[in-house]
């Protein structure tokens, strides 16, 4: 089979690897799509993120789905031929926080596709994948395009649910990159009265605006837009950032109402906050990170019609075509969200 490595800066490859062996309570996937995420554009553009490297050759990729090959000895409630969304979150079950119901804190994580660890965590972008059958979601009702979306629409459910309750509330999005806009769709879902996305581009802002966003702001071309949301004390119930800029987070303080909820889901450098402003207004700074008994849901949502990320993808690339795929993932003026067709 085949698999695509990242080996340092601009330098993926596509190689041939032997099959895994299938154990009890496993699964074989044969992948279908693959979608091209932040992450592994740091891996393809840097070769990591922060101090973050990579030390050695790895596989990339953990928004995959694809269709049953085999099944191992004891699985239940799969069988050969189901399309499955595959779950990358691989917490241990043992250590002191999944048994508190925190996996996404696992102390032992195996999440796909990190240099975090050394060895790294091999990640899902192979034609061919072996996982525990808990990770195969049956995505019945879907395409393989939409299964492959279940992971970044995970990320934004988990940040909606850290706001709590946003029934009847105006929320506030900044940076509309793919995550964004997920965020965009998890809080029109979640009974948002009014949602407002902001960006720095005009091509991202439209992918928010058919989300269901009711505003869109381009906070370099429109700053007197901000206005409106700043009157009394601020019109912003709860702001979900995933930029990990700065100047979005400060600008959007200043919108907030008093005792309005922060969740912080973009991943920049250092931050600064505007102190003063949190104190006073009383505000609360939540973080978020991945995500587990979401990803269920996610595909639920989906397959019941009630979340549409169609429209996100823009791009599809055959395997044998998986280097312009991530040139194209690259290109944020062109591109929302890029897949690997890994059966073409």
């Amino acid at each position: 089979m085949k698999a695509i490595f990242a080996h340092g800066p601009k330098d993926i490859r596509l190689t041939d690897i032997e099959a895994e062996p299938l154990k009890p309570g496993e699964v074989r996937v044969d992948t279908a799509r693959g979608g091209i995420c932040g992450s592994d554009l740091h891996y393809f553009n840097h070769g990591g993120f922060g101090d973050v490297r990579l030390k050695e050759p790895m596989i990339l990729g953990h928004e995959v789905s694809g269709f049953i090959s085999e099944l191992g000895e004891g699985v239940e409630g799969l069988k050969v031929g189901d399309l499955v969304a595959v779950s990358p979150s691989r917490p241990c079950r043992e250590c002191e926080y999944c048994q508190q119901g925190l996996q996404n804190h696992c102390m032992n994580m195996r999440f796909y596709g990190s240099a975090m660890p050394f060895p790294h965590i091999q990640g899902a972008f192979r034609t061919s994948l072996v996982i525990d059958s808990s990770q195969a979601v049956p995505a019945q009702g879907i395409s393989p395009e939409e299964a492959a979306m279940a992971e970044p629409l995970s990320v934004g459910l988990h940040a909606v649910s850290r706001t709590g309750n946003l029934f009847g509330k105006t929320v506030m999005v900044t940076g509309c990159g793919p995550i964004g806009v997920m965020c965009v769709l998890a809080a029109r879902r979640a009974g948002a009265a009014k949602v407002v996305a902001v960006d720095i581009s005009d091509f991202t802002l439209q992918f928010a605006k058919k989300a269901g966003a009711d505003l869109v702001i381009n906070s370099l071309t429109q700053p007197d837009a901000f206005d409106a949301l700043r009157t009394g004390k601020g019109q912003v119930d709860a702001l979900i950032e995933c930029s990990g800029s700065e100047a979005a987070l400060t600008n959007a303080i200043t919108c907030m109402r008093p005792r309005g909820i922060i969740v912080q889901l973009g991943l920049g450098g250092p931050m600064s906050l505007p102190m003063m402003a949190v104190t006073a207004k009383e505000l609360e700074l939540r973080g978020s990170f991945r995500f587990h008994q979401e990803f269920r849901k996610a595909v639920g949502f989906m397959a019941a019609g009630l979340i549409d990320v169609k429209p996100i993808l823009t791009h599809t690339y055959g395997l044998s075509a998986f280097q312009d795929a991530f040139e194209m993932a690259v290109d944020r003026k062109t591109a929302m969200k890029v897949q690997v067709a890994f059966d073409q």
